[in-house]
């Protein structure tokens, strides 16, 4: 049975806590990703390959670390050190991304940074799916996804701040460490605040263990990662569309307060018609933006069609969660699907940010827009009759 450690029928405790850890890591984070783009290819002499690979390396070397992660959080008491440990690496390794002089290096360390990501994520989402009454587990990832976005928009208006303070870039990227700092606090403090963590979870009867095979919920949800175009290369295209460098922190910022506001409406409209038609309504809100992206001429498309791509995360990534866990059941397995499906997202994010990064390099950027529009039209079209096939849970 779900606990709630919160009144009145709202959410759990933890789940307001991991928001506000996930709010913090962003914060720090997002004070360094949106500059990558120029830092690898101003200052370190990269191209567009090499950020399609920034993306999606990132991403796919975490694979089996959340593989991993995921099957050992199918044992509650093994969540915490997870959680803390994966926020405790990316921390320690993201502001040295400020010391390096080779594109490599900084692949690398966003590598390292990532394999944080997949330490804490698995077992974070299983606790929160676990801890979560059913009717508000969309509601529940859409907090901790909107929150999470809420450090995005601090995050970037920050090093926005101190880069019109002539401070250098890579400064801004070593200053990531103080709030870095602050997130492991919290997280500490967050995994001790739910009491019933230890019961949320129960270990599966033999009949009930995982079954050897992908949901094919999980495979849909994957090949839109495959053909997603990765936000280095939005960046990359604004950029070549006319908006400066110094203020992309700006547009970062300002995508996540999109983001952070549809992610809310997002985790509600999966509770109330379901987590598959929400995810369906971003990717034909992608397919729409995705073009207009290719044919935008000018600053002020790119400012807009960029604030408009905010809205597909906010329509997609809590009712892909939400999803997840509805086709995990009540199981004690939620920790090693949501492995797979982190792992599986983040290998197809590799093959896709590869594929668009090279279209992008050799062709052009609306080409590789355009590319990206078609592929995503298809899985629109498929995903009904997919839903009908395979009886993907509607709610």
């Amino acid at each position: 049975m779900h606990e709630s450690n919160g009144g009145g029928g709202g959410l759990p405790r933890q789940v307001k806590l991991f928001g506000a850890v996930s709010l913090l890591n962003d914060f720090a984070s997002e004070m360094v990703y949106p500059l990558l783009p120029a830092f690898v290819t101003g200052v370190l002499g990269g191209g567009a390959l090499a950020l399609g690979a920034l993306d999606g390396a990132a991403d796919a070397a975490a694979a089996l670390v959340k593989l991993l992660a995921g099957r050992l959080a199918d044992r509650p008491e093994r969540r915490g050190p997870l959680i803390v440990g994966g926020y405790f690496l990316a921390a320690l390794v993201r502001p040295v991304i400020a010391i390096t002089a080779a594109a490599w290096q900084v692949i690398g360390l966003r590598v390292v940074d990532r394999l944080g990501k997949g330490l804490r994520t698995p077992p974070r989402d299983a606790l929160i799916a676990d801890v979560t009454p059913a009717p508000l587990v969309g509601r529940a990832f859409g907090l901790q996804r909107g929150l999470d976005h809420v450090g995005a928009v601090i995050g970037p208006l920050v090093a926005w701040a101190l880069l019109t303070r002539h401070a250098e870039v890579r400064t801004v990227i070593l200053a990531s460490f103080v709030p870095g700092v602050l997130v492991v606090m919290l997280a500490v403090w967050a995994v001790k605040g739910g009491n019933g963590r230890q019961r949320a979870a129960r270990p599966l009867p033999p009949s009930a263990a995982p079954a050897a095979h992908v949901p094919p919920a999980v495979i849909a949800i994957s090949a839109f990662y495959l053909l997603r175009m990765p936000d280095t290369l939005i960046i990359l295209q604004s950029q070549r569309l006319g908006i400066a460098v110094a203020l992309v922190p700006l547009l970062w910022a300002a995508v996540h307060v999109v983001r952070s506001s549809t992610s809310f409406l997002g985790g509600a409209l999966s509770d109330r018609i379901g987590p598959s038609p929400t995810m369906w309504i971003g990717w034909l809100s992608y397919v729409a933006l995705a073009t207009g992206m290719a044919m935008a001429h000018g600053p002020l498309a790119a400012w807009l069609l960029f604030l408009a791509l905010g809205v597909v995360a906010g329509l997609t990534e809590s009712p892909e969660l939400a999803l997840v866990s509805a086709v995990a059941g009540g199981g004690g397995h939620r920790g090693s699907l949501f492995g797979v499906y982190h792992a599986l997202t983040g290998v197809a994010a590799l093959a896709g940010g590869l594929l668009l990064g090279v279209i992008f390099q050799q062709a052009s950027g609306a080409t590789a827009f355009y590319v990206s529009a078609a592929g995503s039209l298809v899985l629109v079209i498929l995903w009904p009759f997919w839903t009908r096939l395979h009886r993907v849970p509607p709610r």
